[in-house]
């Protein structure tokens, strides 16, 4: 029913793409002739950043063709690794993930892990994903080698610490196991803040914190607060070192094989559905913190200041010179580019 590319299928992958075949057969019946039905994965649950934005680009695409999409939220169909591999191979046909999980995919897209690079600011940020060169058009052409369409990047809020003690300083964090996203820059920009980096699964986090076989982890604000990550620490800790970046990307055959109208219809839900999460993250990171203190009173919230945070600062610089041993000519290029990108919208 799908045309599959070569790649090994676990027992749990040939699971999740039977209930997936099953879904969109009984779907496509009972569809006209020409409407299709486009299945879409995210990272989050369907209240949450991604999943907002992925009900919007739904609804624009369903309001203005006759085609339905389907949405997957986190754990539906396995790990972020298992989507991934589900949209390269054309089981999906739109996948939203962060450059966090792909960074070994495209090394480049790690730039986004570089500590102090973006600002916080929410208006800022949206201007510059919405007009940077780096972002619209020299990252699509990376996507594509890997069969991936980029429709857009988007920003999703600060990132801040979890921990169980408090930390304002990279002292704090010595030899305290750090749960990172399996990317080695952020591995190592762990390791330049002294922590000892532990790459889990996500679903593994919570438990992994309620048993000390961890003792911090970084998120936004929102998922913080949604995935009850307080509940199993005791201070969060925001020292304004990066804002979570995530990717909405379609199948690069899907999408080229689509009609002229096709292709301008998801542009369009594209384009509506940024302007949307951006303007509706406004607030989010204070309303977040507001849940948080009302669910743990004791709940320990600190903004480091800028004193505090220089030598979080300092190790950063070491993390951007291995971003571009990493990457080569082609790390510097994009970095250069996104520097450029963000010059022009905070001059």
């Amino acid at each position: 029913m799908f045309k599959i590319r070569e790649i090994a299928m676990t027992r749990r992958f040939t699971r999740i793409l039977t209930a997936v075949a099953a879904t969109s057969t009984l779907t496509l019946a009972a569809s006209g002739a020409n409407a299709e039905t486009w299945r879409y994965a995210f990272e989050e649950a369907i209240d949450e950043v991604q999943g907002v934005f992925a009900q919007k680009f739904k609804e624009e695409v369903e309001a203005n063709s006759d085609h339905t999409v389907q949405l997957f939220p986190y754990g539906t169909l396995g790990e972020s690794a298992d989507t991934m591999e589900q949209a390269q191979a054309g089981i999906l046909q739109f996948v939203d993930q962060s450059p966090g999980f792909t960074g070994s995919l495209i090394p480049e897209a790690q730039v986004f892990f570089v500590p102090y690079l973006l600002p916080q600011d929410t208006e800022t940020l949206g201007e510059f994903f919405r007009t940077s060169k780096a972002i619209n058009e020299m990252f699509p052409e990376l996507y594509a080698e890997q069969g991936l369409e980029l429709l857009t990047m988007f920003p999703e809020g600060e990132v801040c610490m979890t921990t169980q003690e408090p930390v304002s300083s990279p002292e704090d964090l010595n030899e305290v196991k750090f749960r990172v996203m399996t990317n080695p820059l952020l591995v190592e920009s762990y390791k330049s803040f002294g922590a000892t980096p532990t790459p889990l699964p996500w679903g593994e986090v919570y438990g992994a914190l309620q048993t000390g076989i961890i003792q911090g982890q970084e998120n936004p604000m929102f998922f913080i607060e949604s995935t009850k990550m307080y509940e199993v620490t005791e201070v969060i800790t925001c020292a304004g070192h990066n804002n979570f970046t995530t990717a909405v990307m379609a199948n690069k055959d899907f999408y080229d094989g689509l009609s002229e109208d096709d292709q301008q219809v998801i542009q369009n839900a594209t384009e509506v559905a940024f302007d949307h999460i951006i303007d509706y993250q406004k607030g989010l990171h204070d309303e977040s913190i507001e849940k948080i203190t009302a669910a743990k009173p004791d709940m320990q919230v600190n903004v480091l200041s800028e004193e505090e945070r220089q030598p979080f600062v300092d190790a950063g610089e070491q993390v951007e010179a291995t971003f571009l041993e990493m990457t080569g000519d082609g790390g510097q290029r994009i970095l250069d580019q996104l520097k450029a990108d963000l010059d022009a919208v905070t001059d």
